[in-house]
């Protein structure tokens, strides 16, 4: 198996990578990595994971930038394992945790991804699986508040939130998505992005329909992917936050006494990567750096060889959770292979 690396890291501490809960994601190549143009998808059952979590980091700062480690880390909140169906992540919010998100170690920089989800269904709770650039390229499924039978999309280009420009969607008549699992894909290509609902197309978005004032406003950058379920109705949001979201979070309700929290569920995460293309010696290469803005303001994204690895990253530099932040070097998705879960 041959890993890769990727710019733009989140994560970062000062001592080594420990064993901690996590998800089972399995990269493979199906090819030595020089040859790119075929994928292999080799999908692992969660049943056979023996309802671990082991690939999961749950303490970020001990993130130490080897993404071959862990898949994911644990940003921030509590997850656990439910053990039922072959086993199934748990996303948690409580009052105190203020939302639970996991981000991959490794980037995106066109693929396909895909989750297999059952969202929340309170009010003021959103459910969230995306694609996150360290310069705020975005790609959103979102399902806030109680509209169980809908699902949305979004995608934001360097963090600018037009909405005004109409980028969001909604997809309506959704059998319950709280009680029903769907597969959700991301499939994020150089010229076209598509969202897709049980393997079947709901929305196309095309780079060349993004021209804005002489550039394309389409996300392009290296991405983590990120699930999460985050509080937006509580006082510190803005109050089209709290609206869109369907009002203010009530943390009486029964079913958050009953079980001490509000959840959703993952039981699969799949991730298939555009190959490289136009790379010189592609085998040697190990992330992807920026290396400024080109003429319209985008940034331009270079692949390297330099280390993802704390203290190999960029000489000189010293390295803590800014590294997150886009200093330094992360790891490439592995080219030309898939990572699968079980949960």
């Amino acid at each position: 198996m041959r890993q890769l690396h990727a710019q733009l890291q989140p994560l970062a501490a000062p001592s080594l990578v420990s064993a901690a809960p996590a998800l089972n994601f399995v990269w493979e190549d199906a090819t030595p990595f020089g040859a790119i143009a075929q994928h292999l998808v080799n999908r692992t059952q969660f049943a056979r994971m023996e309802h671990s979590l082991s690939n999961i980091l749950s303490n970020v700062t001990l993130y130490n930038g080897n993404a071959s480690a862990h898949d994911f880390v644990l940003e921030k909140g509590n997850i656990f394992n439910t053990n039922q169906n072959g086993g199934e992540l748990v996303l948690t919010l409580t009052e105190a945790n203020g939302g639970t998100r996991i981000s991959s170690t490794r980037y995106v920089h066109y693929g396909t991804i895909s989750a297999l989800i059952r969202t929340s269904k309170w009010a003021g709770v959103v459910t969230a699986f995306i694609t996150m650039s360290d310069v705020k390229d975005e790609i959103d499924w979102e399902w806030p508040g109680t509209q169980v039978t809908e699902a949305q999309t979004n995608y934001f280009w360097l963090g600018h939130a037009d909405y005004s420009a109409g980028h969001g969607t909604t997809v309506k008549d959704l059998s319950d998505t709280y009680v029903n699992y769907h597969n959700y894909t991301i499939d994020w290509q150089e010229q076209e992005l598509n969202w897709f609902i049980d393997g079947k197309v709901v929305r196309t978005l095309k780079k060349a329909d993004t021209l804005n004032n002489g550039r394309y406003e389409y996300p392009s950058t290296p991405s983590r992917v990120q699930l999460s379920l985050w509080p937006a109705g509580i006082n510190s949001s803005a109050p089209g936050t709290i609206e869109w979201a369907g009002g203010m979070i009530n943390w009486q309700d029964p079913d958050y006494i009953a079980a001490g929290q509000f959840s959703a569920i993952v039981k699969e995460v799949s991730v298939k990567c555009a190959p490289l293309t136009g790379v010189t010696n592609a085998s040697a290469m190990t992330s992807y750096t920026y290396s400024g803005n080109d003429s319209t303001g985008v940034p331009a994204v270079q692949v390297t060889n330099q280390s993802t690895l704390l203290g190999g990253a960029i000489p000189g530099v010293s390295v803590g959770y800014n590294f997150w932040l886009g200093v330094g070097a992360g790891m490439l998705c592995a080219v030309a292979g898939v990572f699968s879960t079980v949960l």
